[in-house]
């Protein structure tokens, strides 16, 4: 296809009316000044954009970091065992203190036993308790036979007679029942232990 010249300039003339070279020229420099201002408007909002992006990306960043768990701190699975650990032992501690406490408290009443024991061992007197011990009658007993006199006792168990062993070896029976006095009874029976 080729463009006759002569044709071209013709379509040139007939649209000479039509095109105003000064209009064009300001059409043009307003429309340059209008891209200009956008692309620098353009420009100062891809920046107000990123300033704002980056300032989004530092607070995310921030709600991340502050969202996951640090490492001191145990996961919610470690944190539940822990307080299932400090639990059983709050509880064998509580037991182990009941236990200690009751221990405590039957010690604390054999104390109190052994002190009364050694307050009542500090006032025992031996002799004293011998003394009850031995019976009064017994020994006044002994020592009658001891002297040579055996008394004899009647079914109400009264003293009737008296057996007398003298010193020569004979034994003489004298009865306490004849209604003689003390004195003529004991005035005879020593008479008799010492014949």
């Amino acid at each position: 296809m080729s463009i006759d010249v002569q044709e071209a300039i013709q379509v040139i003339r007939d649209l000479h009316p039509v095109i105003d070279p000064d209009e064009d020229y300001l059409t043009i420099v307003a429309a340059e000044e209008k891209i200009v201002a956008s692309e620098s408007k353009r420009k100062k909002e891809l920046e107000e954009a990123h300033s704002k992006l980056k300032a989004l990306s530092r607070i995310y960043e921030a709600a991340r970091v502050s969202s996951t768990r640090h490492a001191s701190i145990p996961s919610q699975a470690d944190h539940a065992s822990l307080l299932n650990e400090l639990d059983n032992s709050k509880l064998s501690l509580a037991k182990a203190i009941s236990d200690a406490e009751g221990l405590v408290g039957s010690k604390e009443a054999e104390l109190a036993a052994l002190k009364e024991e050694a307050r009542q061992l500090e006032a025992y007197d031996p002799a004293v308790e011998h003394a009850k011990e031995l019976d009064g009658s017994v020994l006044r007993l002994q020592l009658i036979k001891g002297l040579g006199f055996e008394p004899i006792n009647d079914p109400n168990k009264h003293v009737a007679k008296m057996l007398v062993r003298a010193t020569s070896g004979d034994i003489h029976t004298v009865d306490l029942s004849t209604g003689i006095s003390e004195f003529d009874n004991t005035q005879q029976l020593w008479k008799l232990a010492n014949s």
